[in-house]
């Protein structure tokens, strides 16, 4: 179990001390789906934070796109950038987050309501912008995993630097990015895709950064001088995912689900463990991981054998006990016969 807390970058204008300093009570920093963009201190303190050692994931959407603004009497929305002003600070540490959607031929469904009236049907319909992401199964982190669900999910690229970079996930080979701004319809979950389009597949979803972090304001202007500056940090992970929504519970009467769990299909999906890994690993608990991805291999018969072999073993283990019984049957009336005779 670990000890959660939330913590919002407002106090930083303020009071940016305290801000770091309330943040280095955790291990982990967990950046889930930021919305509005980051200001220069705000990047400096989580820079400082990350130089200090304090591990971080990343769950970016760079893109303004969502599901439900597509249920509207045109049922379209346009999908455009979202500018959260990281790209520097994320290119420092050798990662770039595209603004594009990744369109993918692996798909998760979506249900979607047909028809009006009492006639109206929910029918499960290919929605290609949430891709169904298997494991590169490169890493404990992604070892014996369920497929995930991504939704509305970009491409990152990485970038040549000092630091160990792992890619974890990836979208299918029959894939492709689609840029941005564009209009998004519920139309496309009913015309078929040009498969020939999709050929630039294995679109990097989810990498991992390891290494002694240095500061990405090294040689820079530093926005604030009231925090302590340090350039050079120990040894230290970060995970950068292109989705916002990959560890978003979906809702029940105000009830979140279990991660994973897609109520209108009925669906599990491995987003949960993931999350799990991804913290029990960079929080140096990798003995969780190895539990939850402990595989089980029951030995099989050979069937060849078998056929061959059936009627040997069927005497084996049905013949000979009965023989047995009937040896030792006949060897005790013999020996009180005898013995009761004299």
């Amino acid at each position: 179990y670990y000890n959660i807390g939330a913590i919002t970058l407002d106090s930083v204008a303020t009071n940016p001390e305290g801000t770091l300093e309330r943040l280095r009570e955790f291990d982990l920093a967990l950046i889930a789906k930021p919305t509005q963009a980051f200001t220069e201190e705000e990047k400096y303190v989580l820079d400082q934070y990350m130089v200090h050692g304090g591990a971080s994931m990343w769950l970016i959407d760079p893109v303004v796109a969502e599901l439900d603004s597509l249920f509207n009497n045109q049922g379209k929305s346009l999908a455009y950038i979202r500018d959260l002003n990281l790209n520097d600070l994320l290119f420092r540490y050798g990662v770039r987050i595209n603004p594009n959607l990744v369109n993918d031929l692996y798909f998760t469904q979506v249900v979607l309501a047909m028809g009006e009236g009492n006639n109206t049907q929910y029918n499960p319909v290919p929605w290609y912008y949430h891709p169904m992401v298997f494991s590169r199964e490169n890493h404990p982190v992604n070892t014996n995993m369920e497929a995930l669900r991504f939704q509305f999910a970009s491409s990152l690229d990485t970038l040549a630097n000092d630091y160990r970079k792992t890619l974890l996930l990836q979208s299918s080979p029959l894939s492709k990015a689609d840029g941005v701004p564009r209009e998004i319809s519920l139309d496309m979950a009913e015309s078929a895709p040009e498969r020939e389009a999709y050929a630039d597949g294995g679109l990097p979803l989810t990498v991992l950064i390891e290494g002694a972090f240095s500061s990405a304001y090294k040689n820079r202007i530093r926005p604030l001088e009231t925090i302590t500056y340090q350039e050079e940090g120990p040894e230290n992970k970060m995970i950068v995912i292109g989705d916002g929504d990959l560890i978003k519970n979906q809702m029940r009467n105000g009830r979140p689900l279990e991660l994973g769990y897609d109520k209108w299909t009925n669906n599990f999906y491995g987003n949960k463990e993931f999350l799990l890994n991804c913290m029990n690993y960079m929080l140096g608990e990798g003995g969780l991981i190895n539990i939850r991805s402990k595989e089980v291999r029951i030995p099989l018969l050979d069937p060849e054998k078998i056929s061959a072999q059936k009627a040997k073993w069927q005497l084996v283990n049905i013949g000979i006990p009965v023989l047995a019984t009937l040896l030792f049957g006949f060897a005790f009336n013999r020996f009180r016969k005898r013995k009761y005779a004299r």
